[in-house]
């Protein structure tokens, strides 16, 4: 495996951005002649050698999309806590990342520091996305609401109290804030999918959903 992995624009006519290129330089100890991984984010990778310029070494590959695609809406909380829940949801290989409002929400991101923060989300994403060498970029929703998630089709709900179990016939796994859904988005007649008896953080429930749901496509469970 190569030592590093970025993003281009261009796999025919590779340019890195000045922060990847920094980052790999400064942080991962890339010289010249090492040889990295470079995809376009929908699918397409090659090998090439890194220096000055990016020297493609390989032929252009394809790989597919994982199916079926797999989508996380969880609710904004405080600090940097959205932050990791991205990271950790990019690295396990979910496909959509949905910022999620809903009736007992404390955090709400609205303006111009809405548009800051999904910024930040999907600069996150990108950086997990190199990190865990992935070929397709996860999409980081604008911010949405309960009710607009919740009639996707395929779309559940998790609680501590759900009887059903995680399947891959739910592909849209919706995770609650930590006061817990409301009695109204609980009568919107979504299934309830539970995690285990304990009551979970908001982060925690979306990733362990995350890994049982990737694990389930991946068919290692």
């Amino acid at each position: 495996m190569a030592r590093a992995h970025a993003f281009v624009a261009d796999l025919a006519h590779p340019v890195l951005d000045d922060a990847d290129r920094h980052h790999l330089e400064r942080v991962l100890r890339l010289r010249a002649g090492d040889e990295l991984t470079i995809a376009d984010g929908r699918g397409g990778w090659r090998v090439c050698r890194f220096g000055p310029r990016l020297e493609p070494t390989g032929a252009i590959e394809a790989r597919d999309a994982p199916q079926p695609r797999l989508t996380v809406g969880f609710a904004i909380v405080k600090g940097e806590r959205p932050e990791w829940a991205v990271q950790k949801l990019t690295e396990l290989g979910v496909d959509e990342l949905v910022p999620l409002v809903a009736e007992r929400s404390v955090v709400h991101w609205g303006d111009e520091r809405g548009i800051r923060h999904i910024e930040r989300l999907r600069r996150v994403a990108r950086e997990a996305a190199m990190q865990s060498r992935r070929a397709w970029l996860p999409d980081v929703a604008d911010v949405t609401t309960f009710a607009t998630l919740a009639a996707r089709s395929g779309a559940v709900m998790l609680d501590a109290r759900g009887t059903e179990r995680p399947s891959l016939r739910h592909t849209v796994a919706l995770v609650g804030p930590e006061g817990g859904w409301s009695d109204d988005e609980r009568a919107s007649g979504l299934p309830m999918v539970g995690l285990g008896g304990n009551v979970l953080r908001t982060e925690t429930a979306a990733i362990a959903a995350a890994t049982i749901w990737c694990a389930l496509r991946a068919g290692v469970v």
